[in-house]
């Protein structure tokens, strides 16, 4: 009986999930460096001391046609970087900024607006197409093993998120809100490219869970929840986070009534079989185009005197939450711009809708306006500080209906823009509260990166620098002129006992490196 007790118990622990790993410092191996979203590197060469010392190591100009300015946040191991645009693979040396493959996509149509990056494991890398395939190449010569193709052209979906490799699963998800499709996510084997399991953001059948927050099941359908930013995820839960996008018609939302589950929301899945734990809507029945889709990032702290296993979201439409990751309940409602949409916070912590707010015929003046009060560029949680990072403007426009039938299609209305102001902000999670604000002359966001040595990276605007800042107190410390504006999340890394930090703007990828 103690021989089976002991194999039992060793069985239990091999079946348990491995724990977190803490971030790398020589690599930087996924979308976010790590799977809790966080951007943080524990790296310390570079501080707050001697970050004005930063110097050129190399930058790298993508000549490809067609591929536009650089959004993939890059990857980097072994001395080796990967960086994607919509259609194009390449490997850079790390340390030269030299080409050593390019891979380019034989496209066969699909909206090239941008693509966030690559997953990597083993040796193999995992990308979508515009023309909605993912794909997998060898990361030594860039050589394609297979193709699966994971969406229909013909309905307006492409791909464009950066796929991330739980485990045994490829996880990627889809793009495109035109012709009122249903979103979704899904897993693929890592070898053969089969597809393991799909979750579709709104229900499909009659009697599924939140088919009561549409008017009828053809409306929910039709419902839109894009899935196109890269998951995070939790290995002691063994949950999943997909952030998920508007509900369609986007605008005009005559026709579909109700909360619009599970559009707009932070939803944790099974990673082994795609099946819902829980969820938390950051805009009922959003009408703004106000995708939820925003970084889930998880933290691991204190709250109210007591650890927490947490998870936050400084959303698009304006406000930040901070949840309990391990059911969804509510922690932290609050605001991180002025907004003037909502009429407070219900009890589970979401936000009331003002319907005066809606859209208008005539128009209606809200904060924020369709670009939102962040966007795609992703956040950073630095647990040296407590404070969450996020690029944000606060901007007014006068929201119009301008398809006022009873059963209106994809748009049906659009805002037209008034004044703004871009800045950084910094939460504190624990409260909501913003801590500081530093805003920029020109107006754009920025992809964020924090670091133990108490910096954080950020652009600024439209002005065509590289910031570094305190990250305590938001004042700036060093920049770079780069001619035009950062247009993807910087990332960290030390190789031959040099600490570099690597950005993206227009068209080129820049390397500093913090020299002894």
């Amino acid at each position: 009986m103690i021989r089976l007790a002991i194999f039992l118990a060793l069985l239990a622990a091999q079946a348990q999930p491995p724990a977190a790993a803490p971030p790398a410092t020589d690599a930087w191996p996924s979308y976010n460096g790590d799977m809790t979203g966080r951007r943080f590197s524990s790296l310390t060469k570079i501080n707050d001391k001697n970050v004005k010392n930063l110097s050129l190591a190399w930058s790298y100009r993508v000549a490809a046609q067609n591929a536009g300015p650089i959004k993939a946040t890059p990857l980097m191991l072994n001395g080796v970087m990967y960086l994607t645009a919509p259609d194009h693979v390449w490997a850079i040396d790390a340390r030269t900024g030299r080409e050593i493959w390019h891979f380019t996509n034989q496209s066969t149509g699909g909206i090239h607006l941008g693509n966030r990056g690559a997953g990597i494991k083993g040796d193999w890398l995992y990308t979508v197409t515009p023309d909605c395939h993912l794909i997998s190449l060898n990361i030594k010569d860039g050589k394609e093993r297979w193709r699966q193709k994971i969406c229909n052209l013909d309905q307006f979906y492409y791909a464009s998120a950066a796929p991330i490799i739980i485990g045994n699963h490829v996880i990627a998800g889809v793009s495109g809100d035109d012709l009122d499709v249903p979103g979704y996510v899904q897993s693929h084997d890592p070898e053969t490219g089969k597809m393991q399991w799909r979750w579709y953001v709104v229900p499909m059948n009659a009697g599924e869970p939140g088919v009561e927050s549409w008017p009828n099941l053809e409306a929910a359908q039709h419902g839109g929840g894009m899935t196109w930013q890269p998951v995070t995820y939790d290995p002691e839960l063994n949950l999943l986070f997909v952030t998920t996008g508007n509900p369609q018609p986007v605008i005009a939302h005559v026709n579909r009534a109700g909360d619009n589950l599970y559009t707009a929301s932070i939803v944790a899945l099974n990673p082994d079989d795609g099946k819902m734990r829980w969820y938390f809507q950051s805009s009922p029945h959003d009408t703004h185009d106000w995708d939820a889709t925003q970084t889930a990032v998880l933290i691991d702290g204190e709250f109210n005197g007591q650890p927490r296993k947490m998870i936050a979201q400084a959303s698009r439409n304006g406000k930040f939450f901070v949840l309990d990751r391990t059911d969804g309940k509510a922690l932290v409602s609050s605001e991180y711009v002025p907004t003037n949409w909502s009429l407070g916070f219900d009890a589970k912590g979401q936000p009331i809708p003002n319907p005066a707010k809606h859209p208008q015929i005539d128009g209606t003046l809200v904060n924020p306006n369709q670009g939102g009060a962040t966007n795609w560029p992703p956040p950073s949680f630095s647990p040296a500080t407590g404070l969450f990072y996020v690029s944000a403007t606060s901007a007014y426009s006068v929201w119009y209906i301008y398809d006022a039938g009873k059963n209106p299609q994809g748009w049906g209305g659009t805002d037209r823009g008034g004044w703004s102001e871009y800045m950084l902000q910094a939460i504190d999670y624990k409260t909501g509260k913003v801590r500081w604000t530093h805003k920029w002359e020109g107006g754009g966001l920025s992809g964020l990166l924090s670091t133990a040595g108490n910096v954080l990276f950020s652009g600024d605007g439209s002005s065509g620098n590289f910031v570094a800042l305190d990250a305590t107190t938001g004042t700036p410390l060093w920049h770079a002129g780069l001619r035009t504006s950062v247009s993807n999340g910087p990332i960290t890394y030390t190789l031959d006992g040099l600490q570099y930090v690597v950005v993206g703007a227009g068209d080129t990828l820049w390397a500093f490196v913090m020299n002894e």
